[in-house]
């Protein structure tokens, strides 16, 4: 008998751990497959950032070593580092405006109240939105004689029939800046929501019976517990934006001029419309190595705010 009830714990365990490689491997095994299938694309881009290779040449090998000189050339092109600052431009002020404008949303929405289920589906539409319809529809919208500039024409002195949202170079690349906050507020909204919900009740209540006010619960309490969460949605939105290509590419090409050209419209530009694949794959290589440095950048600074935020727990449990 006791037999018995030994052997069934040992039986479970024993499932239970075939289960869980079963579930390893089910997870492990589309991720190793996918990067064998990129191992030959990576080679070849490495063989073309190193040979000077055009459409014109019949086969691959028959490209020039040149060596090194193709990320010398991207890396001395003002063109380049122009693209790189817009990037930076649009990521920051897009995330930044995220942020704001999601985290106002996460404070408003985290209480339960009657019809937030209606609100909470409002507010994430603009985030399952295709980027190329926002595109067209904005593109609608913000005509000239559109029904934006008729809307403000009632609340803004002048005429602003003749102002124009996307052919203006000192304009443009904000107006798509706030496209981009529109599509991907619900992002941040739905990541500060759940930080939100998770926060612990008791520094709270403990707060409350002090005597501390909203704002200083807030500022004193739910801020510094929310510091990870925060640092987690800034750094996720931020690598989300200088990818973004889509949006900027539907509307004007990277217009007017180069206006509105990042890093992915220039990219796909020198690759794709100048037929340069050699420097394109050169260029793309560089883009990779300034991303990972953001990305370990951003690993660090959320491990720092991690154990923080533990040491923070540790010493609120030594007091209790």
């Amino acid at each position: 008998m006791a037999t018995a009830t030994i052997a069934q714990p040992k039986g479970r365990r024993s499932t239970r751990a075939r289960g869980v490689r079963v579930f390893k491997w089910s997870v492990l095994s589309p991720l190793i497959l996918l990067f064998a299938f990129l191992i030959p694309v990576f080679l070849l881009q490495i063989y073309f950032s190193f040979h000077s290779w055009t459409v014109y040449l019949s086969t691959w090998f028959d490209a020039e070593y040149v060596g090194l000189e193709l990320f010398q050339e991207v890396l001395t092109e003002g063109r380049f580092w122009r693209a790189m600052g817009r990037s930076l431009l649009f990521a920051g002020l897009s995330t930044l405006g995220c942020f704001i404008s999601g985290f106002i949303l996460a404070l408003l929405m985290y209480k339960p109240f009657r019809g937030q289920a209606f609100f909470y589906i409002l507010f994430i539409l603009p985030m399952l939105t295709v980027p190329v319809v926002i595109a067209y529809t904005a593109d609608m919208l913000l005509y000239e004689k559109g029904p934006i500039n008729g809307f403000l024409s009632y609340f803004l002195p002048g005429d602003l029939s003749k102002f124009t949202w996307l052919a203006n170079p000192d304009v443009a690349i904000f107006t798509i800046i706030l496209l981009e906050i529109w599509n991907w507020t619900p992002f941040v909204f739905i990541i500060m929501l759940a930080g939100l919900s998770s926060l612990p009740t008791e520094p709270v209540e403990a707060a409350r019976i002090l005597g501390a006010n909203r704002l200083q619960i807030f500022r004193e309490i739910q801020l510094p517990l929310l510091r990870p969460v925060i640092f987690l949605a800034l750094i996720l939105r931020f690598l989300e934006a200088m990818a973004e290509f889509p949006k900027t590419w539907g509307l004007i090409q990277g217009g007017p001029g180069t206006a509105t050209e990042t890093i992915p419209i220039y990219l796909y530009f020198t690759t794709w419309v100048s037929f340069d694949i050699s420097k394109g794959a050169a260029m793309s290589y560089v883009v990779m190595v300034i991303m990972i440095f953001i990305v370990l950048t951003a690993i660090y600074v959320l491990r720092r705010e991690k154990r923080a935020l533990d040491a923070l727990h540790e010493t609120s449990r030594a007091e209790a």
